[in-house]
């Protein structure tokens, strides 16, 4: 073979491997599934934004391999089973489900797709999930739920206000872990001496009459589940407290920066953020069933002074030297 022969042989082949190559698909386009029961305008953005970046920081860039498709129940959990179904027929590669009713509802729509549970709280109590270790089916998780949590609640009460000998307890009764939290919370309550009163609430607009039942029980201090509708009326909660110069616990830092007292739980930016990982072993082929649910290692407290002031309460110093962060 010539030279001219050679070159014009390399140039084809050349050519035929540029065919080839974009020919071929150009990778996998990832969807992922996000089934919430908030609203589009309230659904808390750092902790999203943490599970977005979480996501990024593995290599998964919306608009290039991965596509996120939202769903909002718009506070109305009835929403969720259609809303579960519609992204099932999206064929979403994960469906990630924030929340106990959020999580049943997409158990409830398939059997096949991957479902990640984000936040949920008494998974095995609910059924959800055969055993943390390994929760079987299609579904795996983080559950915010911890045999300590409701005890942390109270002393931390208890250290605000020393004579402490009532408590209200704000629970949603279609959410449910409310029967866990409240057990949780009466048992703490029980080993310290202090009445607990449940005081439902259903939707927002029920909190003016919460917190009149919540006079009416002369109750010293209020506890609040960790549930949505709590976490979109946190202000609202937060200027009722104030209001009724009443010291509020929580487990939501976002609660103390709302203007509630004080908290104690899980940080929820980096549990979102975490859930990347999770999400990411999924899509890389690991099976949900049997991969364990974890439950968070690590907890932080927040107090707001400016509330302890507007309230006329004094924080005890080794609160404030304690928390994670002290809003002023």
């Amino acid at each position: 073979m010539g030279r001219r022969e050679a070159l014009r042989f390399a140039i084809c082949a050349a050519l035929l491997a540029s065919a080839r190559a974009s020919a071929q698909p150009q990778g996998k386009v990832w969807r992922v599934g996000f089934l919430t029961p908030l609203r589009r305008s309230q659904a808390m953005p750092a902790r999203y934004s943490a599970f977005l970046k979480g996501l990024r920081d593995l290599g998964y860039v919306e608009g290039r391999n991965l596509v996120i498709e939202w769903r909002y129940a718009d506070d109305d959990i009835a929403r969720l089973p259609a809303l579960a179904t519609d992204l099932v027929r999206a064929n979403v590669d994960v469906l990630v489900a924030g929340g106990t009713p959020a999580a049943r509802a997409a158990q409830r729509a398939t059997s096949t797709v991957a479902i990640f549970m984000l936040g949920v709280g008494d998974p095995v109590g609910s059924g959800l999930a055969k055993s943390l270790a390994r929760p079987g089916g299609n579904s795996t998780g983080i559950s915010l739920t911890s045999p300590d949590l409701a005890g942390k609640w109270m002393e931390l009460a208890r250290s605000l206000v020393p004579s402490l000998s009532r408590v209200a307890l704000l629970v949603n009764p279609t959410n449910p872990t409310r029967q866990a939290t409240l057990d949780g919370v009466r048992g703490a309550g029980q080993s310290a001496r202090v009445a607990v009163l449940p005081i439902e609430v259903r939707k927002a607009a029920e909190l003016d009459d919460a917190f009149a039942r919540v006079a009416q029980a002369r109750a010293e201090a209020i506890m609040i589940q960790n549930e949505a509708l709590f976490d979109e009326a946190s202000r609202q909660i937060a200027h009722l407290a104030i209001r009724a110069r009443i010291p509020t616990v929580t487990g939501r830092r976002e609660f103390v920066e709302a203007g509630c007292l004080a908290s104690y739980g899980s940080n929820l930016v980096q549990v979102y953020r975490h859930a990347a990982s999770y999400v990411d072993r999924i899509l890389k082929g690991a099976k949900p069933g049997e991969m364990p649910i974890e439950q968070p290692t690590s907890y932080e407290m927040a107090v707001n002074l400016a509330t302890a002031k507007a309230i006329g309460l004094a924080v005890p110093r080794e609160i404030v030297l304690r928390a994670d962060r002290v809003v002023e």
